[in-house]
């Protein structure tokens, strides 16, 4: 059944996002033209080019969208926490949570956020993800001072292999139905893995 069009209520930048991020997930992105993003979201190519510049800006504006939408409300969550452990489990809560509300976003960030722009970076390197990566950086940071993390745990190597680990389960577990790949474990085993990771790293 063909996708009804976006709302042409929403402003025209709104609708060719979200367009956009339907049919890079229903699709891929390589296989979506500028013209059907255009279509589904009920303009012109010519507005596309206005806003984004071409098709990977579209996408870069998926990824920095998003990530303007959880860094806020994670840095409110967690502002009033003592505990840097606390804040870190809150900070996961968040955004698995994130992810799992929105299925197209989820592909994006799994399938599509390692592709290489033009200038040799990958797309999901935009400043809202950067933005995320200090907020984290901070937390660790916080064990560290407070004498928490293991003296043999670099803090920015933990928050790399965290983030990989979720990475990893949530694509693997993406891919487990369509391709029959082994993964049967669930987004509950996705969090105590990564408290695991956690726990394991910290001063017992």
């Amino acid at each position: 059944m063909p996708r009804q069009q976006s709302s042409a209520l929403a402003p025209s930048r709104e609708r060719i996002r979200e367009a956009a991020k339907t049919l890079f997930a229903e699709r891929g992105y390589e296989a979506t033209s500028t013209a059907a993003i255009a279509r589904l979201a009920g303009t012109s190519e010519s507005q596309l080019i206005k806003h984004f510049e071409n098709k990977l800006g579209v996408l870069e504006s998926i990824f920095q969208y998003s990530w303007e939408q959880v860094n806020p409300a994670v840095r409110l969550a967690i502002q009033s926490i003592p505990s840097p452990r606390e804040k870190f489990t809150m900070l996961i809560e968040m955004v698995l949570n994130f992810l799992d509300k929105d299925e197209d976003l989820r592909k994006l960030f799994l399938l599509e956020g390692r592709r290489i722009r033009d200038d040799g970076k990958q797309v999901v390197l935009v400043p809202g993800f950067l933005d995320f990566v200090q907020i984290v950086d901070g937390i660790l940071n916080e064990l560290v001072d407070q004498g928490e993390l293991a003296a043999h745990i670099h803090p920015q190597g933990l928050r790399s292999a965290l983030m990989g680990a979720i990475e990893g389960m949530l694509r693997d577990k993406m891919l487990a139905r369509p391709m029959g790949f082994p993964a049967a474990f669930s987004n509950s085993d996705v969090r105590s893995i990564c408290f695991t990771f956690l726990s394991a790293s910290l001063r017992k």
